[in-house]
């Protein structure tokens, strides 16, 4: 049986951390010292990282933890500094120290490196798929990340959403501009408010969740098409990818009421 654990850094990261008896692996560990400070906390110790994409709030405490444990197996996009062991579309990742294996996948959208880890029930998807969002696009094209959001969204509906940032409640208020009329949505934010008013994280999430709150995953139900061309100024034409680009520059320039 392998823990997952968020470890919270800057304002609004997950650092996730996977173990088992006392070995540990990372994801996107962006800050080292929260980082270090949980491992001390509970007695474990870094085997390996595992690294969604470039951006420096995801491989900045690579230096440091590289410092600290010189054997440390750093895997991820080829051409991130620090990456040990370079990683593509359909490899494998085999977490020997945890008994686990886990499927990557190339997600390009936010950025054009980003991989996802997918195995055991789990979806470490950095900064792709959100609790009830997606990431920007900072450097690949809305018909790349509704592809990448696409294949992510064929895993089992039980599959846990592990992703890097709490932004759920911002992404919730989005949501609901574009679905007023989802009960789902209208539950989930009381759950998730509830949650953050604790000190609790919103996550993990469910793709079974996400499939019926998130409106990048739903550019094909009718209301959000509705809802996405009225804010482009268009009719709505049922296509997808239409969809998905009109609601990605309405968040881009959202602010709930």
């Amino acid at each position: 049986m392998v823990d997952v654990t968020p470890v919270p850094a800057f304002s609004s990261n997950y650092i996730w951390v996977l173990h088992r008896a006392q070995t540990a692996v990372a994801v996107d560990p962006g800050d080292a010292a929260p980082l270090l400070d949980h491992l001390a906390g509970a007695g474990l110790v870094l085997d390996a990282v595992l690294i969604t994409h470039h951006h420096a709030d995801h491989v900045g405490g690579l230096p440091a933890l590289q410092a600290r444990f010189p054997a440390l197996t750093v895997c991820g996009p080829a051409g991130v500094a620090g990456v040990t062991h370079p990683l593509a579309d359909g490899d494998r990742v085999e977490l020997a120290a945890l008994g686990l294996s886990l499927d990557v996948l190339a997600v390009p959208g936010h950025t054009l490196d980003h991989l996802a880890y997918a195995g055991a029930g789990w979806l470490f998807c950095g900064d792709t798929l959100f609790a009830a969002g997606c990431g920007r696009l900072f450097e690949g094209t809305p018909a790349q990340m509704l592809a990448s959001l696409t294949r992510l969204a064929a895993l089992p509906d039980d599959t846990r959403i592990a992703c890097a940032h709490e932004y759920t409640l911002d992404n919730l208020r989005f949501a609901l501009a574009v679905e007023p009329d989802n009960p789902a949505l209208h539950a989930r934010l009381r759950r998730d408010q509830a949650s953050r008013d604790a000190g609790l994280p919103t996550l993990p999430s469910t793709l079974a969740l996400e499939h019926d709150t998130n409106p990048f995953l739903r550019v094909r139900v009718p209301s959000v098409q509705a809802a996405a061309a009225r804010q482009a100024g268009e009719p709505a034409t049922g296509d997808g990818l239409a969809t998905f680009t009109a609601l990605r520059r309405w968040k881009d320039r959202f602010q709930a009421g």
